[in-house]
């Protein structure tokens, strides 16, 4: 039972639905028109006014007064990329990329490589300072060093691994379920549909917080190294 309800997560295994899976990746951008580039329309201006705001957030979480749209560029498509995929996965015969470690490391890791080695070349001293928290006792700074190197170094698995695990878990959800719709009693069927239709609005509003979640604690640990 458990293999078959984990089993929604596994990719095709044929060379050629093995790639159609990750593909699926950039699905979300199929989903815009082209008249909404060219074009402005009530959507386009919702989304642009979105991307906005999300600019100004992320321009003081960088504690940067100034800074055009490229400055956030990095954060605000990540956002995006994020934001398609979860909510594409919540589609029937969608495959969800962000359910697994291999998407959301890919992109959690290669990040925090590059903040760490930017901020270790060219800010070495501020680096050193963040590893002992001001009014740190003598006596404990040794152990603060070792605390604060291994919060470091697992960060872009506790990244990764949030993302991932809140994704699996609505989908589990979902899938036990549907499972249990043709063995249920038909009084209940009714009760059952209503908890589905509850659970997909809970899964849409986790898939906005986890993509808003991924991208601000990333542009926090850009923030660190400068």
């Amino acid at each position: 039972m458990m293999s078959n309800l984990f089993s929604v997560f596994d990719p095709s295994t044929s060379n050629f639905n093995l790639s159609l899976n990750w593909i699926s990746t950039f699905l979300g951008l199929m989903f815009i028109p082209v008249s909404m580039w060219l074009t402005p329309s009530r959507h386009s201006m919702m989304w642009d006014t979105l991307l906005t705001k999300l600019h100004n957030e992320f321009k003081i979480l960088l504690g940067v007064k100034s800074i055009n749209k490229g400055g956030t560029f990095l954060f605000v498509s990540l956002f995006s990329l994020i934001l398609f995929n979860n909510s594409l996965g919540l589609f029937p015969y969608i495959f969800t990329s962000t359910s697994h470690l291999t998407m959301t490391l890919t992109l959690a890791l290669p990040l925090w490589v590059s903040f760490m080695v930017f901020g270790w070349i060219n800010n070495t001293k501020h680096m050193f300072e963040h590893l002992v928290p001001q009014g740190t006792p003598a006596l404990l700074m040794p152990f603060m060093v070792c605390i604060e190197t291994v919060s470091n170094l697992i960060r872009p698995g506790t990244l990764a691994v949030r993302l991932t695990a809140n994704m699996i878990a609505g989908h589990l959800l979902l899938t036990l379920l549907g499972n249990n719709g043709p063995t249920i009693m038909s009084s209940l069927l009714s009760t059952l549909i209503l908890a589905q239709i509850l659970l997909l609005i809970l899964e849409s509003a986790v898939a906005v917080i986890q993509a808003y979640v991924f991208a601000v604690l990333t542009t926090l640990y850009s923030s660190e190294v400068n």
